[in-house]
């Protein structure tokens, strides 16, 4: 990945946030890496180098920086905007695939040879899949270490480290001292109850338009599976080693997150996952001043700035739940979800004595019991069973490392799915910024009252899927149904 030195130097020399998780500074004469805002004295350019992961710093013997902690800032939006091996890589190795299945599985998931991933991986950012998924660990570890009271051990095997021994080296690789100063160093912290509930802040790049994601939230939630009270919205997840709740409440600056954890080794895809459904590594700023630049909708993104696109936690979910709100109104579909969840999903136990009593029915059980729940056209219902039966059998893998191209075809090419459904589930499900919804009702309801023909809509790119939020926003506010 090639980063412009003189651009990268004036943000520096800026301190500019905006940059923040985008390069990282590394600094020869102290081996120490920043991001580009730490509050420390600008370096000389002739002392400095950059790099586009905290994984490549630390494979160059850096160390990270104790004051503005470069491991903790959003992610990059470089991951999501591109669709290539590089971004898609990263995203399951977010999601703790290295962890669960090692080198060769993240390879077989993304189709090619471990030789063939780890040379494109080290050439394009100068790591390759082990160092990433290394630098995803240490960050694990350092906010378990800094934000709650855990043993070590605990942390440890939490962050996906094999061994306590292996997690000591590493933190002190990293970070330049041992577990235990980092915890004392700590001007914050958190408690972890005895029922394994952790608390922490996901960062996110400001603005962002908070009243547009609550309404989002809040309009879907599934009795059941959701709930969202208070400016609190609560759900069920279903985990690579178990379950979890997660409870959400966006702040200034972060996200207020708690997770109620079945296995701690669950930690690190929990996060990302969170961060995938609320679109906290976006790059607000980007997408504001571009789609400004279009008379029509700069009102709207000037009363909206920082405007999500909401992403999901768990693909079988997302695709079956679209495939019953087809054509019905909101209620219905929760409705008619609740049911499906009551009947089929696994009851879970809510630790915060809350109303989150099940898990969303897994594939096999809807292919299999579905008729007796699921209610409606019969072509319909059909083909929801028909497409939960093609996920359990492995005819259709939903996971963020898909192509888009590749998810769409494989979803138009099932019974019961259109344009619009395999767009939709293709933008929430890989996070794809451009996809404009162009044959759905509501967005052609809000392109209408600003005037704006849906035809040549290359000025947008690539930021389409911003634009179907804002029109689905001009929409729904002119009919009352108030964000």
């Amino acid at each position: 990945m090639e980063l412009d030195f003189e651009r990268c130097y004036r943000a520096v020399s800026a301190r500019d946030t905006r940059f923040d998780g985008q390069f990282f500074t590394a600094v020869r004469t102290t081996s120490i890496y920043c991001r580009p805002s730490c509050p420390a004295v600008t370096p000389k350019a002739k002392n400095v180098q950059f790099v586009a992961t905290a994984a490549a710093a630390q494979q160059a013997g850096f160390r990270a920086c104790r004051r503005c902690q470069p491991d903790a800032t959003p992610g990059s939006p470089q991951w999501n905007i591109n669709s290539d091996l590089t971004s898609r890589a990263m995203r399951l190795i977010s999601d703790g695939a290295v962890e669960r299945g090692g080198v060769d599985s993240l390879a077989d998931s993304l189709g090619y040879s471990t030789r063939q991933l780890t040379r494109v991986l080290s050439a394009e950012i100068g790591a390759g899949p082990l160092a990433l998924a290394r630098a995803h660990r240490a960050h694990t570890a350092r906010t378990l270490i800094q934000t709650t009271t855990m043993t070590m051990t605990d942390i440890a095997f939490a962050s996906g480290f094999s061994s306590v021994r292996q997690f000591n080296d590493t933190v002190r690789e990293v970070f330049a001292v041992n577990p235990t100063t980092l915890r004392i160093e700590a001007t914050r912290t958190k408690t972890l109850s005895s029922n394994g509930t952790v608390t922490l802040r996901l960062p996110y790049r400001q603005p962002l338009d908070r009243t547009w994601l609550e309404w989002f939230l809040r309009g879907h939630a599934v009795p059941g599976v959701e709930s969202f009270d208070d400016r609190t919205y609560r759900r069920s997840l279903r985990l690579p080693h178990g379950h979890g709740i997660v409870g959400l409440r966006i702040e200034d600056g972060y996200v207020d997150t708690t997770l109620s954890l079945r296995d701690m080794r669950d930690l690190a895809p929990a996060v990302a996952r969170v961060r995938r459904l609320l679109d906290l590594d976006a790059d607000p700023e980007a997408v504001d001043t571009a789609l400004s630049a279009d008379p029509a909708l700069a009102p709207n993104v000037a009363a909206h700035p920082g405007i999500r696109v909401v992403g999901n936690v768990d693909g079988t979910e997302l695709l079956l739940r679209t495939m019953i709100g087809q054509q019905i109104s909101l209620g219905a579909a929760a409705t008619h979800t609740a049911r499906l969840v009551e009947a089929l999903g696994e009851r879970i136990e809510d630790p915060g004595g809350g109303t989150i009593t099940r898990l969303f029915p897994d594939a096999s059980a809807v292919a299999e019991h579905g008729h007796e729940v699921l209610t409606g056209p019969k072509a319909r219902v059909g083909a929801i069973i028909g497409v939960a039966d093609a996920i359990a059998s492995g005819k259709i893998e939903l996971h963020v490392a898909r192509s888009a191209e590749d998810l769409e075809r494989d979803l138009l090419a099932l019974k019961g799915i259109g344009p619009w459904t395999a767009r939709y589930v293709v933008m929430r499900l890989l996070a794809d910024p451009d996809v404009l919804l162009d044959t759905d009702l509501v967005v052609r309801q809000g392109a209408e009252a600003l005037g704006i023909p849906l035809t040549d809509t290359s000025r947008w790119a690539p930021w389409r899927s911003y634009v179907s939020m804002h029109l689905w926003n001009i929409a729904l506010e002119r009919r009352g149904l108030g964000l």
